[in-house]
């Protein structure tokens, strides 16, 4: 079975525990900017909505990556990138379309979610449950994916 992060962003209070959780267990700081997730915020509705990588199918930052330095974690699905393999192009930032390869200026390389190994961060820290890590038939994950094989099919 595979498993996914289902974000209900009406749940968001805008809290950033989420990022916090995720730039200690990555990073070792509290450090919001240093997440692999992010809280948009939209401040005139007073609405907040995480995102993060969407662990596509058709992974196009795995596909346009020309060191093949981001490979499927076999046990979570997770796209993850091999640190020491990377050379720091940014192709696979371009090749995301929904932004959530982020470059990293401090080691030259790119970052990006990899599910914390199976147990992720963001879902455990969040205290209302926006963010929460179920089986991907839960998530809409399906929805999302052909709405992305839609949008390339007419681009």
């Amino acid at each position: 079975m595979q498993r996914s992060l289902m974000i209900e962003p009406v749940k968001c209070t805008g809290c950033k525990q989420c990022e916090m959780a995720c730039s200690m267990t990555h990073e070792g700081v509290f450090n919001p900017a240093r997440s692999r997730i992010r809280v948009f915020e939209f401040h005139a509705e007073a609405r907040f909505v995480p995102y993060t990588c969407t662990q596509c199918a058709q992974a196009w930052c795995q596909q346009a990556c020309p060191v093949e330095a981001i490979s499927v974690d076999a046990a979570t699905g997770a796209k993850v990138v091999k640190e020491a393999r990377c050379v720091g192009c940014k192709v696979c930032t371009i090749a995301c379309p929904f932004g959530t390869v982020n470059y990293v200026r401090a080691t030259g390389k790119v970052a990006k979610c990899d599910l914390c190994g199976g147990d992720p961060a963001c879902a455990k820290a969040c205290p209302t449950q926006a963010i929460t890590y179920v089986d991907s038939d839960w998530t809409g994950l399906e929805r999302m994916r052909a709405w992305a094989a839609k949008a390339t099919a007419t681009a």
